[in-house]
């Protein structure tokens, strides 16, 4: 196979200089030295593929001499002494699948409390950025309805100083906010069974982020405290809304599971 490969090597680049030639020697249309342009490329291809084949069964020969080198272990035929050699097995893989669960789970107790703290975080700084809001609503107030108890220029400009600089930080609050939950409660992804199993029959509703499932309930809360429940339809992934109801963050509507708001941290 060795020799052959050398052989066809020998061939192709032949055939390629044949090409090579008779294109520059091609005094005909266009079209004509087109072709022979691409059946030059064709018979490249066809010596690289030929020389990835040949690695590829090098690398072969060696672990199969290497197989054949090895001296297979005998394993006792009595059913006792196999018994036992598997009881040890199970109870390995056992061992290593119970730290598994136990790091698992541990990992899911440090993410709930680092939750718990970044909303609680959250509220304290969004009372404060709203307490803020209000200052800056009077201030512009203020400003365009002067009385006799208005700041002077300077003072009025030092606020307003202040007030961009409390807005830029909230919005990288919310910033922060946003890339915790990116990336410790990423957008949930679709079993790719049963998106082809609804193809036919209706459009998969497209699952919303943990993130957003929190600004809605923020926001109802603000715009309509009197009302403060949202629906829960199939675009709400089941995990996310179970785990604000156990973390205390959200809760149901005493009639109807099917709503729920956030809890009321400011009162």
């Amino acid at each position: 196979m060795h020799k052959k490969f050398h052989l066809n090597m020998r061939k192709n680049f032949t055939v390629q200089a044949e090409c090579l030639s008779e294109i520059s020697n091609t005094a005909g249309p266009v079209e004509a030295r087109e072709e022979l342009l691409d059946e030059c490329e064709s018979i490249w291809k066809q010596m690289e593929e030929l020389s990835l084949l040949m690695l590829q069964w090098k690398a072969l020969t060696v672990d199969f001499r290497r197989w054949q080198a090895r001296n297979p272990e005998v394993i006792s035929t009595n059913p006792d002494v196999l018994l036992e050699l598997g009881k040890e097995e199970l109870q390995k893989v056992k061992n290593d699948l119970e730290m598994v669960l136990s790091t698992v789970q541990l990992k899911n107790e440090q993410l709930e409390e680092d939750l718990k703290r970044e909303q609680q975080w959250y509220e304290e700084q969004k009372q404060t950025l709203e307490t803020l809001n209000k200052m800056e609503d009077e201030a512009n107030t203020e400003v365009e309805h002067p009385s006799t108890k208005s700041l002077k220029t300077r003072e009025l400009n030092e606020l307003k100083n202040k007030v961009l600089k409390l807005k830029t930080y909230k919005e990288e609050l919310l910033s922060a906010l946003g890339e915790f939950l990116d990336e410790h409660f990423p957008p949930p992804e679709e079993d790719e069974n049963i998106k082809e199993k609804n193809s036919l029959a209706e459009p998969v509703v497209e699952l919303i982020t943990l993130q957003e499932i929190l600004e809605m309930l923020m926001n109802t809360l603000l715009t309509t405290p009197h009302e403060p429940y949202i629906t829960i339809n199939e675009s709400f992934w089941p995990p996310y809304i179970e785990l604000l109801l156990r973390c205390g963050m959200a809760l149901r509507h005493p009639e109807d599971p099917n709503r729920m708001r956030l809890q009321a941290y400011h009162k």
